[in-house]
């Protein structure tokens, strides 16, 4: 169906326009289709305009008008911009005073939308259009990766393998024949999905996981090793002593770069060390010089208890507790101290030679949940740390350096509300100061964030907002359809409102990657994490199964 200005009848028409919605008459619905798509909501209408530009609107919702023995249809659709001399311009002309003609857009006018805009250089896509598969949604590479991502959605949703098609195409895509592009990501996998997806990934698990405690900051150190609520001025201020000290004693340098050790120095110290000096302190006895002048004890020196005696019992059981726990082996053990900072790293970001990786899967569901925030904030902040310090280098080589890092990361929290949830309480301090450091600056250094959860109303609010690219795929829970539709521009109509009822997969796409918000459904993965429910019908069904109890004992009590 053509746009001819000499058509003697007009099948369908504009008959109002509002600022953000164009009505549209329909006589004949059946004429009105053509054979590329069939017509329903969420299709794309052409309205004209003039010979060179006319307006594109998706449809959202019909509706019958009835009178006089004529049976008419009413679309309202949401105008999303112009395609003009074959190119798409989001936003533009205004309609002017109706009526208009409306014809349905083909399949190679939505994909001039979505596909002409972006160079193929910068093109990255992981979906195609939930109204019509034979249409791909690329969006900008490069404003996708430097800005920070959302995926949000309901158990169910499909949220894993969205994260999982991401990242193996962001791995896959090469600028030439080698076997290792220059992608780095590191995936906090909390529930161990992710390893049969990435099969070739540097996986990290508790059973070689290596952290030295030694590198944390000072809040990070007082979180984990002091009853922080506890608010014991004695136990702070012997702990940050007998650190500085040992700390100084085994430091290499000159004399006057020891004076200049302090608590948040990245130095080894030894943990038994703190634990035998908090020891004498709480036992320690002071000479008074005297002795004693009769009695038992007559000619022998007289002692004073210390200002510390028997203050520090708590926080040497305390202390005790974690050195004497196996759990936290990875941590404190004597692995921990003999680790370099370089091994590290290398771990971390997939460097180890002769094992290098575009992606560091660090699975967390071996560490005790009482640590997992102190975990994942040293991670973070020395990635982030990592990206401040190899900037600085670079701008100190050339001064006119223009990109920062030239082998940025991606930082994946699945789950991310169990890290940063919207929460005051003391346990998750350490883990947001990093994590929204890096939401807040992470970008100037080559390290962005992928953030995905369920819950997404549990998450900072501060690290929230600060996401660019957005991925939402059903939201059951009003609660976090409401948080979500408060982050998501106000212009997305009746779009954000379909939320509810998406399909396994199906996902709301907004950003600045994207040329206009869409619903989308994300491209089967490569490999499938193992996310999947467990088919409890079927399995309920089966014969009786023995379990054995002994070999959970002895994995439990390892």
């Amino acid at each position: 169906m053509n746009i001819s200005k000499n058509k003697e009848k007009i099948n369908a028409q504009v008959i109002a326009v509002f600022p953000d919605k164009v009505k549209i008459i329909v006589e004949d619905l059946e004429n009105f289709k053509i054979a590329e798509e069939s017509l329903k909501v969420g299709s794309y209408l052409k309205i004209a305009d003039n010979e060179n530009a006319v307006l594109i609107a998706i449809i959202e919702n019909f509706q019958i008008s009835v009178g006089e023995g004529v049976q008419n249809y009413i679309i309202e659709a949401f105008p999303l911009g112009v395609l003009r001399n074959g190119k798409f311009e989001r936003g533009g002309d205004s309609l002017a005073i109706p009526p208009k003609e409306v014809v349905p857009a083909t399949i190679e006018d939505i994909k001039k939308i979505y596909e002409a805009p972006i160079h193929d250089h910068e093109s990255f896509c992981f979906s195609k259009l939930a109204s019509n598969k034979e249409v791909s949604v690329p969006v900008n590479g490069n404003n996708f990766f430097n800005k920070h991502i959302a995926i949000v959605g309901s158990t169910g949703s499909g949220k894993s393998h969205t994260l999982a098609k991401i990242i193996q195409k962001a791995t896959s895509e090469k600028n030439g024949d080698f076997s290792l592009n220059n992608a780095h990501i590191i995936i906090f996998d909390i529930h161990s999905e992710y390893k049969t997806a990435f099969p070739n990934a540097n996986y990290i698990d508790i059973s070689n996981l290596i952290l030295p405690y030694w590198m944390l900051n000072s809040e990070e150190l007082e979180e984990f090793f002091l009853d922080t609520e506890a608010n014991d001025h004695n136990q702070r201020n012997i702990f940050k002593e007998a650190i500085i000290a040992d700390r100084k004693e085994k430091f290499l340098g000159s004399e006057q770069d020891k004076q200049k050790v302090h608590l948040d120095s990245p130095i080894l110290f030894d943990i038994n060390a703190v634990l035998d000096f908090a020891k004498f302190k709480n036992t320690e006895q002071i000479d008074t010089g005297e002795v004693y002048a009769s009695g038992e004890k007559k000619g022998q020196p007289k002692y004073n208890q210390g200002s510390l005696h028997g203050k520090l019992t708590n926080f040497i059981n305390r202390l005790e507790n974690k050195i004497n726990d196996k759990r936290l082996d990875f941590f404190l053990g004597e692995n921990s101290k003999k680790i370099t900072f370089e091994e590290t790293l290398q771990s971390l970001l997939g460097f180890t030679p002769k094992k290098e990786s575009n992606i560091t899967i660090i699975d967390l569901s071996g560490v005790p949940f009482e640590i997992l925030s102190i975990t994942v904030s040293l991670i973070s902040r020395l990635v982030f740390e990592y990206g401040y310090i190899y900037k600085k280098l670079r701008c100190l080589k050339n001064p006119n350096e223009k990109i920062n890092n030239d082998a940025p990361i991606l930082l994946v929290y699945e789950e991310a509300h169990k890290y940063v949830p919207n929460s005051d309480l003391m346990k998750y301090r350490s883990s947001k100061m990093s994590i929204e450091r890096i939401a807040k600056e992470g970008r100037k250094y080559g390290v962005t964030l992928l953030l995905s959860s369920q819950r997404p109303s549990e998450i900072s609010e501060t690290i929230f907002a600060q996401c660019n690219n957005f991925i939402a795929m059903r939201l059951t829970n009003p609660l976090d359809q409401a948080y979500v539709k408060k982050l998501l521009p106000d212009s997305l109509g009746s779009l954000i409102d379909k939320m509810t009822s998406f399909k396994q997969g199906e996902a709301l796409l907004v950003g600045e990657s994207i040329i206009i918000p869409s619903i989308v459904q994300i491209e089967p993965c490569t490999i499938a994490p193992s996310s999947n429910d467990i088919p409890y019908w079927e399995l309920w069904k089966n014969q009786w199964k023995n379990i054995n109890l002994s070999e959970i004992k002895a994995e439990w009590h390892k």
